[in-house]
C-alpha cells in the first residue's frame, strides 16, 4: 500500500504543478480569442450521455476519468411492489440475493463481499447514507419508494473517495424534486394483485416564487406467498425549499419509513425442492423504524464558485423476533432483539472552476451515531415488539464517531485531462458489553486513521467518446461486530486492521449518436487483509479477529443502448424503441491465506457472469412497456467452496453453490386523456423457481418470489 501512497501523491503533486503552468499559456489564449462552449468535445451530446452516465463535474462531485451508470426512472414503466431487479436491471454486474418480502436490500458488485445487507456497498439517497449505522452496522433496511426516485446514480472506484470509505460501488438514490413549471402538480397511484398486494402511492407537489414544495405518502401491504410471509409498508417524505438573495437556497426534507413483516424462515436445499413454499419459523417477526430530517444549504456565489452544506439527524431501530420451535411450527419462547440507532451528520463541500474546464473540489464530513444493542429472551413466544419485560441476556452500548477530509481536482489539458483525489479517514469505534452470556466484557474503544488517494486520467477523441483510466484505495471500517458481538466471546487482545482495497479500471465510453451509448470496461479489485474470526480456544471459549488473506478479482465490463427509432431521422422524436444489454464477466480468487488450502478458491458470491438485457416501447405521455431478462451464473455461497454439514455427520445440508438462474420481467403503463394511467406488470414471467440467498454460517436457503401480477390505475393532476 506504501508503494500506491507515494506514487498517487508523486503523481497529485506533479499535475498540480503542470496544470497551473497549462493554465496560464491557455488564459493568454483565451484573452486572444473567444471560448465557444458548445464546442468543447465533453459537451458533446449530452441529452444522450447524462441519460446513461453523470455529467463530468456533477454539482459539486467530480465523476470524470471514473465509470459511472445511471438508470432514470421515468423511461420506464412505473416499479411496484418489491421487485428489486426493475431497479437495477440497468446497472451492470450488481448481483441480488432476492427474498419475497421489502425488509431489507441485498446487493454486492465484484465478488467483493455478501450481499446480506449490502454490507460491502455504499447506499445512498441524495449523496447520505442509508445504512442502519454508516460507520459501524453498515446494513441496508431501508429502500426509498421506487415512485420517489428520479434516478439511479452507480459510481465505482475512485469517485467513492468523494462519498465514503468502502470500496465500491457507491449506489446513490435521488429523490424527485417538485414540479418546477406550477404551482400545484400530483398523482394518485393504487395497484392490486397477487398474494393480496395492495399498493398505493399519492404525492402533490410544486413551485410558487421563491417557494417549493413535495409530499408524498405510500402504502404497501401483502399475505405474502409462504405463510408468515406477509409485510406492511408505510413510507411518507415531506421537502420544503426557500430560495433567496438571487443565488442561495435552503431545502428541508423529512423522510419516514416503517416495515412491520413476518419472517417465513429459511430452509435446506432439499427442502426447497421438495416444498417451495415451506414455512419453517411461523410466529418470527420483523419491524424497522427510520426518521431522518436534512437541511441543505447551497450557494452559487457565481459561474466558477459554489458551496454546499447538510446537515441530517435521525433515528432508525431493528427489532427482531426470533422463537425456539422444539418441535415443527410450535414456537415456546421468544428471543427479542433490539438495535436501535441515533444518527447525526455534516457534509459540506466547495466547488471551484478555474481554467478551462479546470474544477476543484474539496470538503469534509462528520458523523456521529449511538447504537444500543440489547437482547431479552421471553417465555412468550408472541411477545412484541416494544415489550421488555423478558430476561435481558445481552447489553452492548455502542458510539461511533467518524470524519474525513477529501480533496479531488480535474485538470484539463490540450488533448487529455488529470484527476487527481485525496482523502483522509479517521474512525472511532466504542463498545461496552455490560450483559453477554460470555465471560469476556468488551469495554474498549478502537481508533483508525487512513489516507486514501486516487488518480485518473482521460481523454476525448471523435465526436462523443472517451476514454478513462482510474486507480483508487479504499477500506472497509471496522464493524461493531468485528469488535463485540452477542455470539461471540472476544479475546481482549481483538484489534483486526480494516480490510484495504486498490481498484484498477480502463475503459472507453461513448454517445456518438442521438439514442446511442456504449461502454466497455476491464478492472481489477486486490483486496488487501480481509477479516476473519479464528477460535483461540475452545475450553473456555475465545475468539480474535484476525486479517487472513487476500483476493483478487478482475474481468471486463460491457454495457450498451441504442434507441432504435434514431435510425431513421424521420421518426417522430417522441418515440422510442429502447434496447439494452449489459453483462460483467468476473474471475475472482484468492491469492494470500492463512490457509494455504484456501489459496486459488472462488470467494463467495462471486458469478462468472451476470448478463441482463430488454427492450422497452414508450411514447412520451402515452404508453410504456418493457421486457427484461436477467440471468446470473451459479456462484458460491462461502469463501472454502465446500458443503455445509449438519453437525459432524455427513449430511450435506445444501450444495456449495447457488445454481445459476434466468428471469423474465414484463411491465408496462398506458395513458388515457392525458390524465389517467393503466399500470401492470408480471414478475418471474416464467414462473422460474430458484433462489439466490443463502445464509453462510448454516447453509439454509430462502427462496427468491415466484411469478406475481399487478395491475392498478393512477390519476395525474397535470
Amino acid at each position: 500500500m506504501n508503494n500506491h501512497r507515494v506514487l498517487f501523491t508523486a503523481a497529485a503533486l506533479a499535475a498540480i504543478g503542470v496544470s497551473h503552468a497549462a493554465s496560464s499559456d491557455e488564459s493568454q489564449d483565451d484573452a486572444k480569442k473567444p471560448v465557444i462552449i458548445q464546442t468543447e468535445p465533453w459537451l458533446f451530446n449530452r441529452e444522450t450521455r447524462y441519460a446513461h452516465t453523470l455529467p463530468e463535474v456533477d454539482g459539486p462531485t467530480i465523476t470524470v476519468t471514473k465509470k459511472t451508470s445511471v438508470v432514470k426512472l421515468d423511461a420506464q414503466p412505473t416499479v411496484i411492489d418489491n421487485n428489486q431487479r426493475e431497479i437495477f436491471d440497468r446497472l451492470p454486474g450488481i448481483v441480488l440475493a432476492e427474498q419475497q418480502n421489502p425488509t431489507q436490500l441485498n446487493l454486492t458488485y465484484r465478488g467483493l463481499g455478501n450481499p446480506q445487507e449490502s454490507e460491502f456497498v455504499l447506499v445512498m439517497q441524495d449523496g447520505l447514507p442509508l445504512e442502519l449505522d454508516w460507520i459501524g452496522f453498515p446494513t441496508l433496511y431501508y429502500l426509498p419508494i421506487p415512485q420517489t426516485i428520479s434516478s439511479v446514480q452507480m459510481i465505482r472506484g475512485g469517485s467513492g473517495l468523494l462519498y465514503g470509505p468502502e470500496p465500491q460501488p457507491v449506489i446513490n438514490f435521488i429523490s424527485r424534486a417538485p414540479a418546477a413549471d406550477r404551482a400545484v402538480s400530483g398523482t394518485t397511484e393504487q395497484v392490486g394483485g397477487s398474494d393480496d398486494l395492495f399498493s398505493s402511492f399519492n404525492a402533490l407537489s410544486g413551485t410558487s416564487g421563491d417557494w417549493d414544495y413535495l409530499a408524498d405518502y405510500s402504502h404497501r401491504q401483502s399475505s405474502g406467498q409462504r405463510l408468515n410471509g406477509d409485510y406492511h409498508v408505510n413510507a411518507g417524505d415531506l421537502r420544503l425549499g426557500y430560495r433567496f438573495g438571487g443565488n442561495q437556497k435552503l431545502t428541508f426534507a423529512l423522510h419516514a419509513y416503517a416495515v412491520e413483516s413476518g419472517l417465513a424462515g429459511l430452509m435446506t436445499a432439499a427442502q426447497f425442492h421438495a416444498t417451495p413454499n415451506l414455512t419453517t419459523t411461523p410466529a418470527d417477526r420483523l419491524w424497522t423504524d427510520r426518521y431522518t430530517a436534512v437541511l441543505t444549504y447551497e450557494n452559487k456565489f457565481d459561474e466558477q464558485n459554489s458551496f454546499t452544506q447538510k446537515v441530517w439527524s435521525g433515528y432508525q431501530d431493528l427489532i427482531n423476533r426470533s422463537d425456539t420451535y422444539p418441535t415443527p411450527f410450535t414456537p415456546t419462547s421468544a428471543s427479542l432483539a433490539e438495535q436501535r440507532f441515533h444518527y447525526t451528520g455534516l457534509d459540506g463541500r466547495f466547488l471551484h472552476r478555474w481554467g478551462r474546464g479546470n474544477a476543484l473540489t474539496v470538503g469534509y464530513t462528520a458523523y456521529t451515531s449511538n447504537s444500543p444493542y440489547n437482547q431479552y429472551s421471553n417465555t412468550d413466544p408472541l411477545v412484541d415488539r416494544d415489550d421488555e419485560s423478558g430476561k435481558r441476556t445481552y447489553g452492548d452500548e455502542r458510539r461511533t464517531n467518524y470524519a474525513a477530509v477529501f480533496a479531488e481536482n480535474v485538470f484539463r489539458f490540450q488533448y487529455f485531462h488529470l484527476v487527481t483525489s485525496a482523502r483522509f479517514d479517521h474512525e472511532e469505534l466504542k463498545s461496552k458489553e455490560t450483559v453477554a452470556t460470555h465471560t469476556n466484557l468488551v469495554d474498549a474503544t478502537y481508533r483508525k486513521n487512513i489516507p486514501l488517494f486516487g488518480i485518473g486520467i482521460g481523454n476525448d477523441f471523435g465526436h462523443g467518446n472517451e476514454t478513462y483510466l482510474n486507480i483508487a484505495q479504499g477500506f472497509r471500517p471496522l464493524r461493531y461486530f468485528d469488535i463485540a458481538s452477542p455470539f461471540t466471546n472476544y479475546s481482549s487482545g481483538n484489534n483486526p486492521d480494516p480490510t484495504h482495497y486498490v481498484t484498477y479500471e480502463a475503459g472507453v465510453h461513448g454517445w456518438p449518436e442521438p439514442g446511442l451509448y456504449y461502454d466497455a470496461s476491464i478492472f481489477q479489485v486486490n483486496v488487501h487483509d480481509r477479516i476473519e474470526a479464528r477460535q483461540l480456544s475452545q475450553s473456555p471459549p475465545a475468539t480474535v479477529d484476525v486479517n487472513t488473506g487476500n483476493t483478487r478479482s478482475r474481468g471486463v465490463e460491457l454495457e450498451g443502448s441504442y434507441d432504435l427509432l434514431r435510425l431513421w431521422p424521420d421518426a417522430p422524436e417522441h418515440r422510442h424503441i429502447d434496447v439494452f444489454a449489459n453483462a460483467s464477466y468476473l474471475n475472482a480468487r484468492f491469492t494470500s491465506s492463512r490457509n494455504p488450502s484456501q489459496i486459488g478458491k472462488t470467494p463467495a458470491y462471486a458469478p462468472d457472469y451476470v448478463f441482463k438485457t430488454g427492450i422497452t416501447f414508450r411514447q412520451d405521455k402515452l404508453y410504456k412497456a418493457s421486457l427484461i431478462v436477467d440471468s446470473v451464473a451459479s456462484q458460491f455461497f462461502q469463501d472454502s467452496n465446500l458443503p455445509v454439514f449438519q453437525g459432524n455427520t455427513s449430511i450435506i445440508a445444501t450444495q456449495a453453490r447457488i445454481p445459476g438462474y434466468t428471469v423474465l420481467d414484463f411491465s408496462g403503463e398506458y395513458t388515457i386523456a392525458e390524465r389517467f394511467r393503466i399500470l401492470g406488470g408480471i414478475s418471474n414471467l416464467t414462473n422460474r423457481r430458484y433462489y439466490s440467498r443463502v445464509f453462510i454460517s448454516r447453509g439454509l436457503v430462502e427462496p427468491a418470489r415466484e411469478r406475481a401480477f399487478n395491475l392498478g390505475v393512477a390519476f395525474d393532476l397535470s
